[in-house]
């Protein structure tokens, strides 16, 4: 089947391997995904598509065994859920966790990536060089820029001086 065949079977086959995937399913979304999963999944091999004879076949089956792929790990998952229980209550961020991350937007982008690598993930300025291939000088430099952008940033009100002090 050639790149134009394939083409014209998509457009002709896609809208009915839905509709029937969808009768099968009971989910609409479920049946588009598998269905474009399944012509992806064919676009490969499409010149073997041809010679089977029933590529419409072949990619109802593909789009039927997906989702029945799908509703396998589905219910792994949620047999894990069940065993494990759900997961311990998370307190949600504190105002200064709020701060912080509206500060850090503030940044450029490589400054942030810098910060975040050094105080986030306890890389040196070395570590942080060879990932991103910056010099050191130039890691140094984002840290350091970056630190007095956030102290401006970040200063707290309640350490201010009252006006007249």
């Amino acid at each position: 089947m050639t790149v134009e065949e394939f083409e014209e079977f998509y457009a002709q086959a896609a809208a009915r391997l839905t509709g029937q995937l969808y009768v099968m399913l009971g989910d609409l979304h479920e049946a588009q995904d598998v269905v474009q999963e399944a012509f992806v999944k064919g676009w490969s091999r499409r010149a073997r598509l041809d010679r089977d004879g029933r590529p419409e076949a072949w990619i109802r089956t593909v789009a039927w065994r997906l989702a029945v792929s799908r509703w396998r790990g589905l219910r792994r998952s949620a047999s894990a859920w069940q065993r494990s229980g759900a997961p311990p209550h998370a307190e949600g961020p504190g105002p200064e966790s709020v701060a912080l991350v509206e500060a850090l937007r503030e940044l450029p982008a490589q400054q942030r990536r810098t910060l975040a690598l050094h105080y986030m993930c306890d890389l040196t300025v070395e570590q942080i060089a060879g990932e991103t291939g910056l010099s050191p000088g130039t890691v140094k430099t984002h840290l350091s820029r970056g630190r007095a952008a956030l102290a401006l940033r970040l200063t707290d009100p309640r350490t201010e001086e009252a006006p007249g002090v």
